[in-house]
């Protein structure tokens, strides 16, 4: 059996066991998935590879609703975005549910049900690509496709703890695609990790323009000025600065830039004459099958129709064309400066969205609920930016997420620095020349290590003073027998600081597991044994420290 097929049976068994139906619109038969499976090569980079799509993307063979069954059509062929995946070697498990015409952030405005959140049912998943995003976080697709127009492929990203890339527009062919706004839809990529949604951007994307030009140096990150996030939720904002700080370790500049321009353009994606665009899409459709040339009143819509998307798409019929030349004067002025902020950054760092809704909330009110969610991600496609969302960290529980957006074409960068922020600092144990006030703690500091607290080691080790410039001690572990607590110091430092200071490690010192008094195995500076003849035991001094000042007094 090959590991394609391997994977389908472990999909459909975890389809059964979270019991989810109303991520699919159509979920391919277990039997033809398999015999697709058991053709593709092992060698194809993406075999075994599972993937799901979003229902407004062409399928062959299966019906594209765009989340409206009345709609349907059946394509003849895959849309590029699916194709160059299977061609790769993925294997399209079925088509996912989605707010109708892509127009929410919400995930509840579909006659194919709400789409609950992978981790709390009783909240939103996230739209508009809800069905893809919660298929990724449940673990039952390995990567799914969406589109993003005012951020359907990082919203539901960031409500389910999963990585959401959305690329420069362009990038990744839209044929095939229902449009929500064709001057701004982008496929967008699902995936568990900022590795395999990179790695599968890589198969889709059309060759790119190279990226602008920077100087080189560390990372530069654009954050608001303090007081213009705005109103987050509970927590969330101490989430936000948490990875600001990560980045901030990582060696990573920051500089404080006015959000204004981004928060004023979000706002007119739906309340300006933009949305226009959405009627252009569908509303020939919309006015048909509402059998009326008036405005549906809510819930009296024809066949199928979600009331609030009916609702926002025929309301856009009748703006006046002076408004929509008004608007876009003002969005070149908003891009004009908000681009120009960004100029000399590598990426914004902002929450990807401002609150997780249960879903009673957003019954209640589906229109602020929605505005809300887009605070953040409206303007990125209206300034042609690209953006990656990725998990950071969780808050009562429940997933917290991060947005970086960088200028066009700056696709591959964004993901070098979201990988930043998705991996977390290491802990690593110092006893001696490293500790606070010592000869060596710069090396840390320069590393962008921060210091945590102070605590000892288990009672197995014993502390040797070698004779080297400077002077510095060996922990060596001898076993509870023969050991006793040592006075050490846990650091948080970056994974790459961590590597380097391995790089930089002189003999006979070694970096190992050191087992602290709590239990907790963290790496630590440790001594080769060989290095020990010539070295005094100081273990009776409890430390380092303690050492160094019975050696000052004589």
């Amino acid at each position: 059996m090959n590991r394609a097929v391997t994977r389908v049976r472990a999909a459909y068994a975890r389809i059964a066991e979270t019991d989810r139906p109303e991520i699919w619109i159509d979920l391919r038969p277990r039997a033809e998935v398999e015999a697709e499976a058991a053709a593709v090569p092992d060698y194809l980079p993406l075999a075994g590879t599972l993937l799901a799509v979003k229902g407004n993307i062409d399928v062959a063979g299966l019906p594209t609703t765009a989340g409206c069954p009345s709609y349907a059509y059946l394509p003849e062929a895959d849309a590029p975005a699916v194709a160059r995946l299977r061609a790769a070697g993925a294997i399209v498990i079925g088509t996912t549910n989605l707010d109708q015409f892509a127009t929410g952030l919400v995930g509840t405005r579909s006659p194919y049900g709400a789409v609950r959140n992978a981790l709390d049912p009783d909240r939103i998943s996230g739209g508009s690509s809800s069905g893809s995003a919660v298929a990724v976080a449940l673990g039952i697709a390995d990567l799914a496709l969406g589109t993003d127009t005012a951020g359907s492929g990082r919203v539901p990203a960031a409500l389910n703890g999963i990585v959401g890339l959305k690329p420069t527009y362009g990038v990744v062919p839209t044929d095939g695609v229902v449009p929500a706004c064709a001057s701004l839809d982008c496929v967008s990529v699902f995936a568990r990790t900022v590795a395999q949604a990179e790695r599968a951007l890589s198969f889709l994307a059309d060759p790119a323009p190279a990226a602008p030009a920077r100087v080189p140096g560390p990372w530069r990150i654009a954050v608001p000025r303090p007081g213009q996030l705005g109103e987050l939720a509970p927590g969330w904002e101490a989430a936000y600065e948490d990875a600001t700080r990560q980045l901030a370790l990582s060696g990573a500049e920051l500089k404080e830039i006015d959000l204004t321009p981004f928060t004023e353009a979000a706002a007119m994606l739906y309340e300006g004459a933009f949305v226009a665009e959405r009627y252009t899409a569908v509303g020939a459709f919309l006015d048909k099958a509402n059998g009326a040339d008036e405005t549906p009143a809510p819930g009296a819509t024809g066949g199928d129709l979600d009331p609030t998307v009916a609702g926002i798409i025929t309301r856009a019929r009748d703006l006046p064309a002076h408004r929509l030349f008004a608007d876009q004067a003002r969005l070149s002025a908003l891009r004009t400066a908000a681009l120009a902020q960004l100029a000399d950054v590598d990426a914004l760092l902002l929450p990807t969205t401002t609150e997780h809704p249960t879903l009673a909330d957003v019954a209640a009110d589906p229109l602020g609920v929605n505005a809300r969610l887009g605070r953040f991600t409206n303007s990125t496609n209206l300034f042609g930016l690209c953006a990656a969302a990725v998990p950071a960290g969780t808050v009562h529980g429940l997933p917290f997420g991060v947005m970086l957006i960088g200028a066009a074409h700056t696709d591959d960068r964004l993901a070098r620095i979201a990988e930043t922020v998705t991996t977390p600092p290491t802990h690593v144990a110092v006893v001696g020349a490293h500790l606070t006030g010592q000869p060596l703690n710069g090396q840390l500091l320069s590393l962008g290590a921060e210091f945590d607290r102070t605590t000892t080691t288990s009672p197995a080790y014993r502390l040797h003073a070698l004779p080297t410039a400077p002077p510095k001690p060996g922990l060596v572990h001898v076993g509870p027998e023969r050991g006793r607590p040592i006075e050490a110091e846990v650091w948080r430092i970056p994974a790459a600081g961590l590597g380097q200071l391995l790089t930089a490690l002189p003999r006979p010192m070694t970096l190992g597991r050191v087992t602290l008094a709590d239990g907790a195995e963290v790496p630590g500076f440790l001594c080769a044994p060989e290095a020990l003849h010539d070295a005094p035991d100081i273990t009776h001094h409890g430390g380092w420290r303690a050492y160094v000042a019975a050696q000052r007094r004589g």
